[in-house]
């Protein structure tokens, strides 16, 4: 990057590094840095008791000043984080520092920082050589001013690390935030920046985190285990989707990243355990929305000796657990929609659903009829679709948008669900439920097919839609059908998308939202140095 044209206020920042470095200070030093306090946990610890406490160890002479430092639980902090404002005043200053936790105010004095004849540190390093970004190290001690602002008043000052470009500017007065950084370009691409300056953004992913570890704990305590399984395969199964192609260069052939991890999961099941479960990445090749991310990840669970209609309970108690978790109410809004998690959700017939919205029962429809009534309804089909794609795209375009409250919707064409067991009560249907919340699928569940012929014909079948120019369709794994031979239990599966769920659960309207580094395309002119950011200071 030696050729990019940098603005002035970044060619100012590198004079400052040089200046620095000069003056023998490393602007990047090595050393561990004993950090032992953070913004919040002074904010939340540090009382106007203990403030008082402290400040009666304080000797003074007669003039007023301190003989020397305060005693006490907040005594002796030391804390780093960005310094992100300052206020410069002759010999003392005030800044803002800014943690993992939050923000805290800090006050640097001169001969505080600089007791000796030597003055640098101050007048030159402080005053003229850092800039709003940089990383700092702050120790000294807590104290409240006299307008009874919290703050820490810093004994030493240490650059941690020189930032050599500048931050967006975002003001904040009385608690409104003013030029706040919408634009999705530099939020999406430069995510860093991002988290910096949104500290709600933070938030998301701490919540993601903890979305995904409430459903870890609830599927451990129900005695599951959890898994890995591979993301390269040589046949890429568990869903209707297209996959990524890669090549593996030592055994010369093919393989694809995983669309799901479900035939593997059941693998597992054959094997012997009662219950697996994995937080997978997996990737399909297809279209990007709000809803869509090329890579995403998934919770996949099988439960042995289980079926459908108990995973519909399962699923209610976990979800509703999530919303407790996060909020302390099952109720959430997404979209202006109050959607409450509650246990007790509806359940539908995937055809009955299409009977109420689309006013028309495509039960004893064959495929000719079915695409007949496609171009009736004005509902966009390909060529290679067959029977369940037809159905699937009229539930799509008639019903989906009216599942604003947690639906299950049920009992699926066996031509839509090749890896699910018929129906008890109707073996043209299948033992199947996707789950619908604000208009999106969120999971998908089966009583999972077990009969290894009735298997590989569904295989078949799919092979013969792909034939047709389905490229969505499911390749035959005979290594799975030959697991089944062996023998698997009745047992019932579900994949739950996290993203959605994190999506909904946090009221986000887009994908790339709850996705730290969204997909996106390759950046042009990346070493041209064109853009002129404000300065922050």
């Amino acid at each position: 990057m030696a050729n990019e044209q940098f603005n002035e206020q970044e060619q100012n920042r590198r004079n400052a590094l040089t200046a620095l470095r000069e003056l023998g200070i490393n602007p990047y030093p090595a050393p561990l840095y004993p950090v032992n306090a953070t913004a919040k946990g002074i904010e939340q610890g540090f009382t106007q008791e203990i403030a008082e406490q402290q400040a009666a160890t304080v000797k003074t002479d007669e003039a007023g000043k301190a003989l020397n430092d305060p005693e006490g639980p907040f005594a002796q902090v030391c804390i780093a984080g960005r310094l992100m404002s300052r206020r410069i005043m002759g010999a003392a200053s005030f800044g803002e520092l800014q943690d993992s936790t939050g923000r805290i105010q800090i006050y640097v004095k001169r001969d505080e920082i600089c007791p000796g004849e030597d003055k640098t540190m101050y007048n030159t390093v402080w005053k003229k050589l850092l800039d709003i970004g940089d990383i700092v190290g702050i120790k000294g001690f807590a104290f409240f001013t006299q307008t009874g602002q919290l703050s820490v008043h810093a004994k030493e000052l240490t650059l941690l690390s020189k930032s050599l470009r500048v931050l967006p500017i975002v003001k904040e007065a009385d608690g409104v935030t003013y030029d706040a950084v919408t634009d999705p370009e530099l939020r999406y691409r430069q995510r860093y920046v991002d988290l910096i300056i949104n500290p709600q953004v933070r938030e998301v992913f701490v919540k993601r985190t903890q979305i995904m570890n409430t459903m870890r704990e609830f599927c451990t305590d129900a005695g599951y285990l959890e898994v890995e399984t591979p993301i390269l395969q040589s046949i890429p199964g568990g869903a209707t989707a297209r996959p990524f192609i890669t090549h593996h260069n030592a055994l010369d052939i093919p393989l694809y990243l995983r669309i799901a991890d479900e035939l593997f999961l059941k693998r597992l099941i054959v094997g012997g355990y009662d219950g697996v479960f994995e937080f997978a990445k997996d990737f399909r090749n297809e279209g990007m929305d709000k809803t869509h991310n090329p890579e995403f990840t998934q919770m996949e669970l099988y439960a042995a000796y289980k079926d459908y209609i108990w995973m519909m309970d399962f699923t209610e108690r976990m979800l509703e657990k999530i919303a407790l978790k996060l909020h302390g109410t099952t109720r959430v809004t997404v979209d202006g929609n109050e959607i409450d998690f509650k246990a007790g959700w509806r359940r539908v017939r995937i055809l009955d659903a299409i009977k109420e919205y689309a006013g028309v029962d495509v039960h004893d429809m064959d495929e000719d009829a079915l695409r007949e009534t496609c171009k009736r309804l004005g509902v966009e089909v390909e060529p290679s679709y067959g029977r369940g794609k037809l159905i699937d795209a009229i539930f799509g375009q008639f019903c989906e948008e009216h599942f604003i409250q947690p639906t299950f919707v049920t009992d699926y064409p066996v031509e839509m669900s090749p890896l699910t067991k018929r129906c008890r009560y109707d073996d043209t249907l299948t033992e199947r439920f996707e789950l619908f919340v604000n208009g999106h699928e969120l999971a998908n569940a089966y009583s999972e097919l077990n009969d290894p012929i009735d298997q590989l014909e569904r295989f078949k079948e799919e092979a013969a839609l792909k034939m047709k120019g389905d490229d969505e369709a499911m390749f035959v794994d005979y290594d799975f059908v030959r697991a089944l031979e062996y023998g698997m239990p009745p047992t019932s599966g579900i994949g739950i998308g996290i993203d959605r769920l994190t999506m909904l659960m946090l009221g986000q309207s887009t994908i790339q939202d709850v996705l730290l580094f969204p997909q996106m395309r390759p950046e042009k002119d990346l070493g041209a140095r064109s853009s002129k950011p404000e300065s922050a200071e």
